[in-house]
């Protein structure tokens, strides 16, 4: 399989609520060099976790003891600018499982969905309401449910649906890629091609 099947996803979560944040700030560019996806959570963020020393920043929500999780909160545009499916890789590599979001760049969306991670689009007041129970208590739960289309906060029981492409959700479900897809339908394309001459 190429990944981990997604079906429900409960977890704690990682408030980001910075608007705008492009690949070169998930990943800067002088470590793409790696063809790989391998090692890249050790550089997610690295301008913002790391001051010019290595010595971790103390105020970046990544090297806050108190918050964690399989989920990620991002603002408003998440993952714009170049199309580098390492932005994807570094999140995925680093941990998380699913990326919420008001808005995501296409590109991102897209190389998100291959590498495993469910992206989330919610409302700007649901995303506004997900940051301030995440403020009120870091140890929020949040249940995806990719089946139903759901996200839930657990407390509350506040719910938004989400929209995914249904052969990407089935892929998710099935923990495939495009490969994976095509080689679960080998039998069946033998069976066409038996029967349909060229």
């Amino acid at each position: 399989m190429a990944y981990d099947k997604f079906t429900v996803l409960t977890s704690t979560a990682v408030p980001l609520p910075i608007e705008n944040v492009d690949t070169d700030q998930i990943i800067p560019a002088r470590f793409l060099k790696a063809t790989e996806r391998k090692g890249f959570g050790d550089n997610l963020f690295r301008d913002w976790r790391y001051n010019n020393d290595e010595s971790p920043r103390q105020d970046f929500v990544l090297n806050n003891p108190l918050y964690g999780g399989k989920i990620l909160v991002g603002g408003k545009n998440f993952g714009s600018g170049s199309s580098r499916e390492h932005a994807a890789w570094a999140i995925y590599d680093y941990g998380f499982r699913c990326v919420v979001s008001s808005f995501f760049a296409d590109i991102f969306k897209g190389n998100a969905i291959n590498v495993g991670i469910l992206p989330v689009q919610v409302s700007e007041a649901f995303l506004d309401q997900i940051f301030k129970a995440i403020e009120a208590d870091p140890k929020t739960v949040i249940t995806v449910d990719l089946a139903a289309q759901t996200i839930t906060l657990d407390a509350t029981g506040a719910q938004e649906s989400f929209a995914i492409n249904g052969y990407k959700k089935h892929n998710m479900i099935n923990g495939f890629d495009d490969i994976d897809y095509l080689q679960a339908m080998k039998a069946e394309i033998k069976a066409f091609a038996s029967t349909h001459s060229i």
